[in-house]
């Protein structure tokens, strides 16, 4: 995500007939006998967010489907989840928010339910057992709400001018579609979206088959890596859509709403295709089967990384596709295991738009950290440790995102280029479709340069205050 100059932020909460079987066949759960069967955990214990996600069972894949109406901006359809039990289930919970339940099935038998809060708590007809794969589908109805706080700004389900948008980061997929809501549980996505005929649905992944009948017409998208929930995309509304390539032959998909005077179609599509083509080079392959974007009147302050496809509030910039296409494999290919650790997503997408300058005439990655380190010792920026932001500072951008990338920059020089760019290209490539803390981070970079580096992630990460200027190799 990006905040401002031009919307810099990374997002916030969504739910629906089905289309494609998941991935994997459910196995029935055996009769309880004498497991010792136990509800799954309300949440996975990230501090920050205690009731994010749900213990009890990995998601292996979601079924979007739903009809949207444009009078209330209202859905009704059916979300079918397969997931595998890592626990011995009497119940689970999904993490859902607003519209109506209409019935909840596990396996294909009616199951029975409850609310509270965020919370649907699902109680099979029979114990679940540990290692068995499942299938549960809840059927509901709504007008989706759009969530938000001062710190947080505006997510979910935001209404547009001729439709919607969902951006949600951190919390808002559960506005319309039940999930596992943490980027600790990825899955792979499929989405089937019947609206009226005039309107295009814009989602993840790849397009499938699109048909019309009685004056709707249904798209069909499928992601099939692995995706945290608050990267799932919907745009619904009156789109120009191009398909093409770029010139590295990344199939490329762009999207733009032909009302907005300040979006240059043209402009889009060319920066996209380089983009990709240029953090292929320095990261290694682009992670996922195309690229792309859309840019959408959507009434946010900030651009959002949605897999495979960014979401922009109106207009883009250069840095601004540079930050949320680094965010790809910064983030959506490599994600963060618990909201702490966020700035591993921010700090990378902050330097590959310092490392985009360096390379295209602007100033040097060092001069652009120079020019943040002259800020004095005294000024308040330097308190809040970047590499525990606490749940208000999440998205602050001195700290997550500009001294974020001063401690990439801060590794850079310690460890030298060629070791650097070892580290980034080899963390890359072995946790693609993973989720991952700082300190996996910190040990996989000692193990590629051969030295301890505790002690400057320690400086830069978690010691309010200013550190010291790092030093080159010797």
């Amino acid at each position: 995500m990006q905040v401002p100059p031009l919307a810099r932020r990374t997002a916030v909460l969504l739910l629906v007939p089905t289309m494609a079987a998941a991935t994997a066949a459910p196995t029935a759960a055996r009769p309880a006998g004498r497991r010792n069967h136990a509800p799954g955990a309300a949440g996975v214990g990230d501090p920050y967010f205690p009731l994010a996600g749900n213990g009890g069972y990995d998601v292996r894949h979601y079924d979007i489907a739903l009809a949207y109406r444009p009078e209330g901006r209202r859905i009704a359809g059916t979300t079918t989840i397969t997931a595998t039990a890592t626990r011995d289930l009497s119940r689970f919970n999904l993490d859902f928010v607003g519209n109506r339940v209409r019935s909840v099935t596990v396996d294909r038998a009616a199951a029975r339910h409850h609310r509270r809060g965020q919370e649907l708590t699902v109680v099979p007809p029979r114990g679940i057992d540990r290692g068995d794969t499942f299938t549960v589908a809840v059927s509901y109805a709504g007008s989706p709400r759009t969530l938000g706080n001062a710190n947080l700004g505006r997510t979910g389900w935001i209404r547009t001018p001729d439709g919607v948008a969902t951006l949600s980061q951190p919390r808002g997929s559960a506005t319309w579609y039940p999930l596992n809501d943490h980027p600790s549980d990825k899955a792979t996505h499929a989405f089937t979206i019947t609206v009226p005929d005039g309107l295009t649905v814009i989602a993840n992944g790849e397009p499938g088959r699109t048909t019309r009948r009685g004056g709707t017409t249904t798209f069909r998208w499928r992601a099939d890596r692995p995706m945290a929930g608050y990267l799932s995309l919907l745009a619904i509304g009156r789109f120009a859509v191009r398909t093409g390539r770029t010139p590295g032959g990344v199939p490329m998909t762009t999207a733009v709403d032909p009302a907005l005077v300040t979006a240059d179609h043209d402009e889009l599509e060319r920066v996209t295709g380089e983009v990709t083509d240029r953090l292929a080079r320095w990261f290694g392959p682009y992670p996922f089967a195309s690229t792309g974007g859309v840019v959408d009147d959507v009434p946010v302050g900030y651009a959002l990384e949605t897999q495979t496809r960014p979401v922009y509030p109106g207009q883009t910039d250069t840095p601004l596709v540079v930050h949320e296409l680094a965010h790809q494999w910064f983030g959506d290919s490599v994600s963060i295991r618990r909201w702490q650790d966020i700035w591993l997503n921010e700090g990378f997408a902050t330097y590959a738009e310092w490392l985009w300058a360096e390379r295209h005439g602007g100033a040097s990655a060092e001069k652009t950290f120079r020019q943040h380190y002259r800020r004095p010792a005294t000024d308040k920026v330097w308190r809040r440790p970047t590499g525990a932001p606490g749940r208000d500072g999440l998205f602050e951008f001195f700290p997550v995102y500009t001294r974020g990338a001063m401690t990439v920059h801060a590794l850079r020089t310690a460890v030298g280029d060629r070791t650097f760019f070892t580290i980034l290209r080899t963390w890359l490539r072995r946790n693609a479709d993973a989720s991952v803390t700082t300190a996996d981070f910190v040990a996989h970079s000692e193990r590629i340069a051969g030295r301890r580096l505790d002690g400057l992630f320690r400086r830069w990460l978690y010691r309010p205050g200013k550190p010291d200027h790092p030093r080159s190799p010797s």
